[in-house]
């Protein structure tokens, strides 16, 4: 059997019939060149030495593996812990894919860095970096997303970044990514895409996996071996083939991505309730790269829904996709109510706020735990604390913020 590991970062781009990259012919040398500087620069040890520094001194790697006694306890069964890449600094596991996406820009001699971000966790480690290094810095958002995530929107204006509410469609993350498109095929001298996720045209799949693969090792580390069951929440898909990959080739591990399942997988013929694309979803081609996509009969995008803006994307990535195929990954889903149920649990029996996006993956915990025995281990992936969420959650919970 060929390794998973090496093939979810392999050089091409495809991944079975997914992933590749379809883009207009005046975005082809900017990929290609990013594409050539990727390569060059994860074998360089200065490169490498200059991103570890910057983990260990700046972003605060590693980040703990942790065990949720008490949750545990409550449940039953297995033995639950928890990454805590909330502790990162800025909250979330998306600065690890961003300090090395700058890194790679200022090697590109780029002086603008453009990003896309939902939760704004991206956006607010694409800020946060740019300030770092000296890159100017602009941030598309769904004016959906601008909305209901204020504080994250706050923190990248006074880190110097403009964020640009976006009103075409239906004002979400896939929005967000159209107009970051759009300004990269106008400036694609001075610019750099520092695109989110695990989605979008070769190279941005295989460079945020990798980037991201960090996670993984870590867990492999702290734990001085294998667990038995990974679990992560699946938006575009960067922290769960961060968690994941690392143990492909550990034929032992099983592991489940989850989607959000938002108010139910109901859906017309223009809307989902829902963001689950394992689901509902089809093939397609959409924003540069081949995968599985909320679609009608027309090939025309869905509008999506999710409790979570970090999920509420109407795509996935393509290495997912070509693991859940082959049979290699589970996925499952967590509608909002669980979500918001798995939020409170485990800020009372861990004393830890996690993001919404996460709560996806604790929801999946809780079902998950109590059916298996006790010397099994789950690990999950608190991909991000839930600072952001204050005034969704507070709505939900009925409590007024004066």
């Amino acid at each position: 059997m060929k390794s998973l590991k090496k093939y979810i970062l392999n050089k091409t781009g495809h991944f079975g019939e997914y992933g590749g990259r379809y883009v207009p012919e005046l975005l082809m040398p900017i990929m290609e060149e990013l594409e050539k500087v990727f390569y060059e620069s994860i074998k360089d040890r200065s490169f490498q030495d200059e991103l570890n520094g910057l983990y260990k001194t700046y972003s605060g790697r590693p980040t703990p593996l942790y065990f949720c006694e008490n949750l545990s306890k409550k449940l039953g069964g297995a033995r639950i812990y928890l990454k805590n890449e909330g502790l990162n600094h800025t909250g979330a596991h998306k600065i690890n894919h961003c300090l090395g996406q700058a890194l790679l820009a200022k090697r590109l001699g780029k002086k603008r860095v453009i990003a896309e971000t939902g939760a704004g966790q991206h956006g607010l480690a694409t800020a946060t970096v740019c300030a770092k290094l000296g890159l100017e810095c602009v941030v598309y958002m769904g004016a959906k997303d601008f909305r209901r995530q204020r504080p994250n929107v706050f923190f990248m204006e006074r880190l110097g970044a403009k964020v640009v509410p976006v009103k075409s469609g239906g004002q979400i993350l896939r929005d967000a990514i159209n107009e970051a498109l759009k300004d990269l095929i106008s400036n694609p001298e001075d610019t750099h895409y520092l695109l989110g996720t695990v989605c979008g045209p070769h190279p941005y799949p295989v460079m945020n996996a990798h980037f991201q693969s960090i996670v993984g090792r870590e867990v492999r580390k702290q734990l001085d071996g294998s667990p038995d069951y990974l679990v992560a929440c699946v938006g575009g898909g960067s922290n769960a083939i961060g968690l994941f990959h690392d143990f492909l080739d550990d034929e032992g591990v099983k592991m489940i991505g989850v989607e959000a399942g938002g108010k139910g997988i109901k859906e017309t013929s223009s809307k989902c309730d829902h963001a689950a694309r394992f689901e509902t979803g089809e093939t397609g081609v959409v924003e540069g790269f081949k995968s599985y996509f909320l679609q009608n009969k027309d090939g025309q995008i869905k509008d999506t829904h999710s409790i979570s803006a970090g999920l509420d994307y109407s795509g996935v990535g393509p290495q997912l996709v070509y693991l859940k195929d082959i049979g290699r990954i589970e996925t499952s889903y967590a509608l909002d109510d669980e979500v918001l149920s798995a939020y409170e649990l485990l800020a009372r029996t861990e004393g830890v706020f996690a993001a919404l996006e996460s709560c996806h993956a604790v929801a999946e915990v809780i079902k998950l735990a109590p059916k298996l025995p006790k010397n099994k281990i789950i690990v999950f992936n608190c991909s991000g604390r839930g600072d952001k969420d204050l005034f969704i959650v507070t709505e939900k919970f009925n409590f007024k913020i004066s």
